[in-house]
């Protein structure tokens, strides 16, 4: 879908015009005024489960870069912030004219769950749901994705749908690899791999120490990061993804992003930075987000004149750190599934579901069954 092009909400007069518990839809200007920006930073670190695309400093550059017409549904219990999920609306459903309003993400965000204090994940979805029955406008249905299957968040809306007998179904289903267990980083790598492939790593290390001095590093907070950031750019943009146009450099805004998300999630003590160099040169970087209890590995790059060595694998045997490292229980690889790097190292996977839900009234939901009934044809029911 894309929501570059979603239609305005209908608001009334700003987010002081809603009742006190209920949802208010925040712009970009209202999301930046202090107070605001206060209570959302507070939000991000009591949320039921972390979403750093969702955290101010991600989320408000990525709106400044397509957010047109994107509103941000905010929810307050007892007067504090609660719970906040980007929406758009838009009338082109993956292809076909549909209206609808959905969950805004972006082709570099890679999760949907939105911000909800715990605790409070059902009432939150109470509150956006009835929301949008009030204010349909001519969406057919509230569209939900890349949520976590297995999180309290898709727990609690799964209650409530199932309680209030509300019409949904899964849009669609992915697995995509995911870093778990109490357990040392060595001794992960051994259930992970065999023998066989444990040697060859070793012996490609071993191949690429032969080629100049090899040195990894590890850094957190802002030290010299303007530079890093642009070493990274380079890397990416000079292999296939630069040849393609995909490269993060490869477009104003996509550099923007980059470039802001990395700064803010420095300067909030979120971002964690790996790189593997040959005297001195970066021939693999990689850029985490840390989120407690979990980790997000965000972006990586190599240099494709050394693939025979493999250096983005023994990057990720030094990320394996994550395990090790307190506070963190999970890390999502954000790769699309069946990744054939990741999924050699990273044995575990984390469910994600999209998922629609009908909204507005009895006739908007009997064209919501058709659908559904369409949607879902040739497998089982949700």
């Amino acid at each position: 879908m894309d929501m570059g092009r979603a239609d305005s909400f209908r608001t009334r007069s700003g987010p002081g015009a809603a009742a006190p518990g209920a949802v208010r839809l925040l712009n970009l200007a209202d999301l930046a005024a202090p107070a605001t920006l206060a209570a959302w930073e507070r939000l991000a670190l009591r949320a039921a489960e972390p979403n750093p695309f969702f955290e101010p400093w991600y989320l408000l550059p990525s709106l400044r870069q397509w957010g047109t017409g994107v509103k941000v549904a905010a929810w307050y219990h007892e007067g504090r912030l609660a719970g906040l999920l980007p929406l758009a609306r838009s009338a082109d459903y993956y292809g076909h004219r549909v209206p609808h309003a959905a969950g805004w993400l972006h082709a570099n965000a890679f999760c949907g769950v939105p911000l909800v204090a715990g605790g409070h994940e059902a009432a939150f979805w109470q509150a956006l749901i009835a929301h949008l029955d009030r204010r349909a406008g001519v969406a057919l249905l509230l569209h939900l994705p890349q949520l976590p299957a297995d999180g309290a968040v898709f727990a609690a809306l799964e209650t409530v749908l199932a309680r209030t007998r509300r019409a949904h179904y899964i849009a669609a289903r992915e697995a995509r690899a995911m870093l778990t267990g109490e357990t040392s980083a060595a001794a992960y790598l051994e259930a992970a791999m065999s023998a066989k492939k444990r040697k060859e790593l070793r012996r490609q290390h071993n191949r690429l120490a032969e080629e100049g001095a090899l040195t990894f590093e590890r850094i957190e907070g802002e030290e010299a990061l303007e530079a890093w950031t642009a070493e990274f750019l380079a890397l990416e943009a000079a292999g296939w993804k630069g040849e393609a146009g995909s490269a993060l450099a490869s477009a104003p805004d996509t550099r923007a992003l980059f470039t802001e998300a990395l700064r803010g999630a420095a300067a909030a003590g979120r971002l964690e930075r790996l790189a593997l160099r040959l005297d001195g040169r970066a021939i693999a970087m990689l850029a985490n987000f840390i989120t407690a209890p979990g980790a997000y590995s965000y972006k990586t790059a190599f240099d494709e004149a050394y693939a025979r060595f493999s250096p983005g694998m023994l990057l990720q045997l030094e990320n394996l750190a994550l395990l090790e490292r307190g506070g963190i229980a999970w890390a999502d690889s954000c790769a699309v599934e069946g990744h054939p790097m990741i999924e050699r190292l990273w044995r575990d996977a984390r469910r994600m579901a999209s998922v629609n839900i009908a909204i507005g009234g009895i006739a908007r939901r009997a064209a919501f069954g058709l659908l559904k009934a369409y949607e879902t044809r040739s497998r089982s029911p949700a």
